[in-house]
């Protein structure tokens, strides 16, 4: 393996859902013929799917290679401090042909104990939205835990669920512990801890190709909720060309919106990897190593050793991340 680090880009990781459809295939060519493409995972270190390096002299090797190499050269002192050898981000884009089921997630101190995992704190940016499509997050008045139980027992979940109508550039911060689903028509960026645990809590009695529901997880669901939560998940931010608009700042990862229409020097002072997620047009990046480039649905990752780069575009929106 060689010792010079340099901006990566890895072999998407494709996944096949029962409520997956085709824009990912045919809006970012990703390399499937799946008619049912739910997720692509751009940047993963899940065990069973850890993504790949596909550019340059450290092509072929695994992120967690990478990680255990390289240490906090590539993580960050602090990162590596905190986390060790676990990379702490899984990157993903998205596309729901149909509704998602209805589900949250567990939180650092509960899926540690129940499966060795990260929680699962997440945010969304939506790409492309269907007329009408919508978000679910949170509910629509206050609920406690009896309130929930009684609907889920009467099969009127829905009733106190909030369904917000979404369109591009729209974002949401999803805490572990809130009730969510993405809706039908919505494409979307999601980046998120790296964990794989979801816990579903009512699927719209739908049925696989065998004809099995899906198995829903509501005995251990319900110790995960945080019933307490405001209604705080619609991300406001700006938009100003050519500058870093904050989006999310949380003790899991800091998220900014970039538009570009010119050259900006960046000077890496987050003492982290960045990743780039370009989500509209296409962003040239240079480094003093190796200069390549992102377009809409691809996903690069800054070293954190590399502290003084550029971007270039003539057009380009990007979620710039970093823990």
């Amino acid at each position: 393996m060689k010792n010079v680090l340099y901006p990566l880009k890895f072999q998407p990781i494709l996944k096949e859902k029962i409520w997956g459809g085709e824009k990912l295939n045919q809006n970012f060519n990703k390399a499937s013929d799946s008619k049912k493409l739910g997720e692509s995972w751009e940047i993963s270190a899940v065990s069973k799917d850890i993504s790949v390096v596909v550019n340059g002299d450290l092509k072929g090797c695994s992120l967690q290679d990478l990680v255990n190499k390289y240490q906090a050269k590539f993580l960050g002192e602090k990162n590596w401090k905190r986390f060790g050898n676990e990379f702490p981000l899984l990157i993903k884009f998205i596309d729901a042909k149909q509704d998602l089921s209805i589900q949250l997630h567990p939180n650092d101190e509960l899926a540690r104990k129940r499966h060795n995992s990260f929680g699962k704190t997440e945010m969304w940016y939506v790409m492309q939205a269907d007329d009408d499509a919508n978000l679910i997050v949170g509910f629509n008045k206050k609920i406690d835990k009896e309130i929930y139980l009684k609907h889920l027992e009467d099969k009127t979940l829905t009733e106190i669920l909030n369904f917000d109508k979404v369109k591009e550039g729209d974002a949401y911060f999803i805490e572990s512990g809130r009730v969510h689903a993405i809706g039908a028509g919505v494409l979307l960026a999601e980046i998120q801890q790296t964990s794989d645990v979801t816990y579903r809590v009512y699927d719209w009695g739908r049925v696989d190709d065998d004809g099995n529901e899906r198995e829903l997880h509501n005995d251990i669901a319900i110790d995960a909720f945080d019933f307490e939560m405001k209604n705080d998940f619609r991300i406001d931010y700006e938009k100003q060309k050519n500058k870093v608009n904050p989006m999310v700042g949380c003790p899991f990862f800091t998220t900014n919106f970039i538009e570009l229409d010119t050259v900006i020097d960046k000077i890496n002072t987050y003492d982290s990897f960045i990743i780039y997620m370009c989500v509209d047009g296409e962003v040239e990046i240079s480094s003093p190593i190796l200069n390549t480039s992102i377009s809409k649905g691809e996903t690069i990752l800054i070293p954190a050793s590399i502290k003084n780069f550029k971007l270039n575009s003539a057009y380009g929106r990007l979620l710039e991340v970093y823990v």
